[in-house]
């Protein structure tokens, strides 16, 4: 065969240009979709872990609490508290969610308030990382009620404005005015459960810029966990 066929039969094939660009194309989202599926499975697996430390964190916290019956004893002798979340709750353990939902602290920065029993100790010491709780006074009470009190009735979040519509569904209960309310909260009695029940959670004022800073706004705010009479200030500051 002659060096001229040996050419002929070696010559490539020249691929159009637009072709070329398309499977330039086509590698270049192939190789950015394969490290975003790595990126995706590394954060998964990163959420996993530290959801199981959390959750394992719980679980260790509760035991301690009942192998050691005086971390449920009230740090000081009052009838009231304020409790106000604080720390978002993915990945937690089961109990810590079921103890969020039963204080109805569905949402950050929300706030109630809790009759101080045995029962209610426990419940706060379990979800302690998450909110922080004290004992709120008369003053402190009176400016949450007159400022976001606030009642859920058929469904609808009213404002505590009218006097008729607390006598309407707690007078059986010997409430008739708003006064009365803040006097019942403030000073706990037998129906203190229906009366408390009766107000929506507290959605407290937070600075703009939690979401942006947490750690900044957090050294502000403070740390979770008990405060006693220190939470009064807090909620001056939050109200």
């Amino acid at each position: 065969m002659s060096i001229t066929g040996l050419r002929e039969r070696r010559k490539i094939p020249l691929v159009p240009e637009n072709l070329l660009k398309k499977r330039k194309a086509y590698q270049a989202l192939k190789a950015t979709q394969a490290k975003q599926a790595l990126l995706a499975k590394r954060e998964r697996l990163e959420s996993f872990l530290h959801d199981s430390w959390r959750q394992q964190r719980d679980n260790v916290r509760v035991r301690r609490l009942q192998v050691k019956p005086r971390a449920l004893e009230v740090p000081d002798k009052h009838p009231l508290a304020f409790v106000i979340r604080m720390e978002r709750t993915e990945g937690v353990s089961s109990l810590v969610q079921k103890t969020i939902a039963k204080l109805r602290l569905k949402k950050l920065f929300s706030g109630v308030f809790v009759h101080v029993t045995p029962q209610s100790v426990r419940m706060l010491r379990t979800v302690e990382p998450y909110v922080t709780w004290g004992f709120p006074n008369l003053k402190s009470v009176r400016e949450l009620i007159l400022k976001r009190g606030q009642a859920k009735i058929n469904n609808k979040t009213v404002p505590l404005t009218d006097n008729t519509v607390i006598e309407e569904h707690l007078g059986r209960f010997g409430v008739i005015c708003l006064e009365d309310l803040i006097h019942e909260i403030a000073f706990p009695g037998k129906h203190f459960q229906e009366i408390s029940s009766f107000l929506c959670p507290f959605h407290l004022s937070v600075a703009r810029h939690a979401t942006k800073n947490r750690v900044g706004f957090l050294k502000e705010m403070g740390s979770p966990g008990y405060r006693g009479e220190r939470i009064n200030q807090l909620i001056r500051q939050l109200n």
